[in-house]
């Protein structure tokens, strides 16, 4: 069988038609299957429409979290409760299209891939929210020394032994794509042409700001060689500084003015605030794995044989 989990947030306009698609492209495969919606707090009528849906095809199922966790929450939620031995994660704007996942299954099936990844050959979203990525993903190659994970996002299939990999990861702070590349495994890709989003609610630009410092933070150690190399380089121009105004007063040049100095302190508390900063951002990370909280909780779901409520889940 095969799980697609797709979370939902404010989708109402583009529900009918991601079902309808997503429905014709599983039936190409010729395998069971079940379309398990996690809705993550949505404020429009999302859920009342994925009722509705539920009661036409019990196939489609629904998870309701307890309110907004977030994207890679819903989608950690999702991946806990699919029983599929094929696992598709697909986003729910229709960006990524449903129609590929019958030549993602191919190459499962083949034996020869344990995941296949979608690879976006271009973005089409808007030019600020480009340039942001293309921010991201430089900086991301360059401190996690994963190369090859420019251009895959969400979008992919895994089989059961890379899916049952990614379930006993079970760090707070998670970037999906990142942890399919951990996972290690047999991989390949499909490209594709991402789609405009037609409706709904895109991520804000905080949201992918914490997305991408999730990202950079739980898969590299890079910041914190930045703050030993900033030091070192810091010890160095003090030193070749101590010895310029050593020159200086032995050989009676003009002394330095208070405006340079002034600089040198600002220049150096604003070095300090930024250690801080990755330090804290660090210290902070390892408060929350501490604490040990899970990063969602199930209102309710909805399955092919009943409503289960949170209390009820095992």
């Amino acid at each position: 069988m095969i799980s697609v989990v797709i979370p939902i947030y404010n989708e109402e306009s583009l529900l009918g038609e991601l079902v309808k698609r997503t429905i014709t492209a599983l039936q190409h495969t010729g395998q069971d299957f079940e379309l398990l919606f996690v809705d993550d707090g949505s404020t429009d009528n999302s859920m009342d429409l994925l009722l509705q849906l539920h009661t036409i095809d019990k196939r489609i199922k629904i998870m309701s979290l307890s309110r907004n966790f977030g994207h890679q929450a819903a989608y950690t939620a999702g991946i806990d409760y699919a029983q599929g031995e094929y696992l598709v994660l697909m986003d729910g704007d229709l960006q990524d299209p449903p129609e590929l996942i019958p030549q993602m299954f191919t190459l499962l099936n083949s034996g020869s891939f344990d995941i296949v990844n979608g690879y976006r050959k271009a973005n089409t979203s808007r030019f600020t929210r480009n340039i942001y990525t293309r921010i991201f993903h430089q900086l991301f190659k360059r401190l996690s020394a994963m190369e090859d994970i420019e251009h895959i996002g969400n979008f992919s299939m895994l089989n059961k032994a890379a899916t049952h990999a990614l379930r006993t990861l079970t760090e707070k702070s998670r970037y999906l794509p990142g942890l399919r590349h951990f996972i290690g495994f047999r991989k390949t890709s499909i490209s594709y042409q991402r789609e405009k989003r037609g409706s709904g609610c895109s991520m804000s630009t905080r949201q992918l700001f914490t997305l991408a410092c999730d990202a950079i933070f739980s898969f590299s150690k890079l910041p914190l060689k930045f703050c030993l190399i900033m030091g070192i380089i810091g010890i160095i121009t003090s030193f070749l500084a101590g010895i310029y105004i050593l020159l200086s007063k032995t050989l009676a040049l003009s002394p330095l003015g208070w405006s340079s100095t002034l600089t040198s302190i600002f220049f150096l508390g604003s070095i300090q605030l930024i250690f801080l900063g990755i330090l804290g951002e660090y210290v902070f990370r390892i408060y929350r794995e501490s604490q040990n909280r899970p990063i969602y909780f199930v209102r309710e779901f909805h399955t092919d044989q009943k409503k289960i409520k949170r209390h009820e889940l095992a």
